[in-house]
């Protein structure tokens, strides 16, 4: 059954469930869905619109401890979060996602040199990343393997990490809005993150019994 995850339904969703919700979990929900709801009015801007889509997942998956000095590394938090994700995800929306609605960009994004963050480590001059091209072919193959185990949550890993290295390109000032040199990754990343940010949001609703992480405290209201 295809469910309609508009801002507004899941605004409605969540006001109808989330008495039931443990407080760190309805803050969570209720963060990353102000930002997917400024993201849905964003769709003539795929530089913005990635943006916000990205804070909405940084707000359902990031942990309190990511603030800190000795945080987990993204990748190990993100492995976590899509692990739990997939294993609850019964309706097999993400699973659809990866292998049939958006196969095609999730190939193009992986195998594009320029979201590999250690060919701009060496491009920079960064010591240490002379061999990128190495790790480039070591990176590409592990998201073969993966998607030749159809291990989804090694899947979606592999792909945010080059998401996360776009997403620094625009939050860092290293990109132009609406760059024509990095058009088709920035259009299909947002239209990646317009999908399944909001799966993610519903699944986790749908399991408020889960422990979903201790998120960033404390709330600070001008």
């Amino acid at each position: 059954m295809t469910l309609d995850l508009s801002h507004t339904n899941l605004k409605s969703k969540q006001r109808e469930i989330r008495n039931g919700f443990p407080e760190g979990l309805g803050l969570r929900v209720h963060r990353a869905l102000s930002w997917l709801g400024r993201a849905e009015t964003l769709s003539d801007d795929n530089d913005a619109q990635f943006v916000f889509l990205w804070i909405a997942f940084n707000a359902a998956y990031a942990r309190e401890d990511a603030f800190h000095e000795y945080a987990a590394t993204e990748r190990t938090v993100y492995t976590e979060f899509f692990s739990k994700l997939v294993s609850l995800d019964d309706e097999q929306r993400i699973y659809d996602a990866i292998w049939k609605k958006f196969s095609g960009p999730i190939r193009s994004l992986m195998s594009n040199r320029f979201i590999f963050s250690a060919f701009w480590h060496h491009f920079n001059g960064k010591p240490g990343f002379e061999d990128w091209e190495r790790r480039f072919v070591t990176s590409s193959r592990a998201f073969t393997n993966a998607i030749q185990a159809q291990d989804s949550a090694q899947v979606l890993s592999k792909l945010f990490e080059r998401l996360y290295v776009l997403r620094n390109q625009l939050i860092h000032g290293g990109s132009t809005w609406k760059s024509s040199a990095n058009r088709e990754q920035v259009r299909d990343g947002a239209v990646i993150l317009s999908f399944l940010v909001p799966v993610f949001i519903d699944i986790m609703m749908d399991h408020p019994g889960e422990n979903w992480g201790q998120p960033y405290y404390p709330v600070v209201e001008n």
